[in-house]
């Protein structure tokens, strides 16, 4: 077993490797499980708890992606034992994918927390790793060692506190969990790859664009199948797909840089909004198909919003993230009146056609402004 060194944060042609994109993979399955249990919530007419409940899973997947992808950015060299750790780790994903229904329905955290528990103590042997192959870095790494391990015995211990109380210590387990590398990070940065890191974010942001490349197929094939007329419908979602898709790779990133950390974590941590937001997304049109269908048991503002809230709250987090850094002047505002137009078009007689019209002339605006 080869040492777990750092790798050169200013190494050329730093790209994805195959076990990344299978680590991504298995995010395919766990996206698509939370936005199809938000859809459902949102057809019901349960929004509120939806929102909240998806809000929750979301987290329990990106933040783990998050970890993995930062650290293999600094430290993947793609032995034997570091392919088994992620493998055991994409097993991870794969159960919490399989708990999170049974959040949905039953509150039943369990299968989720045991994934996520098997997730992140498989971070904790890599961490150990780099703390005994990286001397330069064995203060850091040996923080996130025993951090990490810490946090998964506070989480197992989360199960088995009274139900009342488990919704403000979740948030409060994930504002440690957040703070966590601030602190880790403070005896010496990691030598994670900003081109490297930045590819991974837009990878997964495609995964989650997926989420309403699928509401528009159900369209299609829901149409086809009940002679319903939901082609205008199909075509609007995929209009809002790509017009996503346009604005966000239009606004590339400023090169993150190695010696600003803090400006790396706020623009890391954000994509919470921007991952989170796109698949909810794509719940939404998929609830907006139950609606046409008349299979709906929620109102139409409920079903409206439920794509055009997810839609500001993606240009608002792309505009903070990575258009105000490079962009001076008028132009930096439009992104953010496009998200008060999108909003106003939850009140529109047919809001899902509107807001992808509003947001084909904000991918124009971006493309002239860029």
């Amino acid at each position: 077993m080869r040492r777990l060194v750092a790798r050169d944060s200013a190494e050329a042609h730093r790209v994805a490797t195959p076990l990344e994109l299978l680590f991504d993979l298995s995010f395919v399955v766990a996206v698509a499980q939370a936005a199809t249990s938000l859809h459902h919530a949102v057809s019901e007419n349960h929004l509120g708890t939806g929102v909240l409940t998806y809000s929750m899973m979301f987290f329990a997947l990106w933040w783990p992606w998050v970890n993995f992808t930062w650290f293999a950015s600094a430290y993947d060299n793609d032995d034997v034992f570091y392919r088994l750790t992620t493998m055991v780790q994409i097993g991870g994903v794969l159960l919490v994918a399989a708990g999170i229904p049974r959040v949905f329905d039953h509150h039943d955290f369990g299968l989720v927390v045991t994934g996520y528990v098997v997730i992140r103590m498989a971070m904790v042997v890599n961490w150990v790793r780099a703390a005994h192959g990286d001397p330069r870095h064995r203060a850091c790494a040996t923080r996130y060692a025993v951090g990490v391990g810490v946090l998964q015995a506070l989480w197992v211990g989360w199960l088995f506190i009274p139900e009342g109380a488990q919704l403000p210590s979740f948030f409060a387990a994930v504002v440690v969990e957040m703070l966590l590398p601030v602190w880790a990070e403070r005896p010496s940065t990691t030598s994670w790859h900003p081109h490297h890191v930045i590819e991974r974010h837009g990878l997964f942001t495609l995964i989650v664009l997926g989420e309403s490349i699928l509401a528009a197929t159900i369209a299609f094939q829901k149409g086809a199948d009940t002679g319903h007329n939901l082609i205008t419908l199909a075509i609007a979602a995929l209009v809002i797909v790509c017009s996503l898709w346009w604005i966000y790779f239009e606004t590339p990133p400023r090169e993150l840089a190695t010696e600003n950390l803090g400006r790396a974590f706020v623009w890391g941590y954000g994509h919470y909004f921007i991952l989170g937001s796109v698949a909810a997304v794509g719940a939404g049109l998929a609830a907006s198909v139950d609606y046409d269908l008349h299979v709906s048991h929620a109102p139409g503002m409920v079903v409206a919003s439920a794509t055009t809230v997810p839609i500001a709250i993606y240009l608002l987090s792309v505009w903070f993230l990575q258009v105000c850094p490079r962009v001076r002047g008028l132009p930096v505002a439009v992104l953010p009146v496009g998200a008060v137009l999108v909003l106003g078009a939850t009140f529109a007689p047919a809001p899902i056609h509107v807001a992808a019209g509003i947001l084909v002339i904000l991918a124009v605006a971006v493309r002239l402004v860029r």
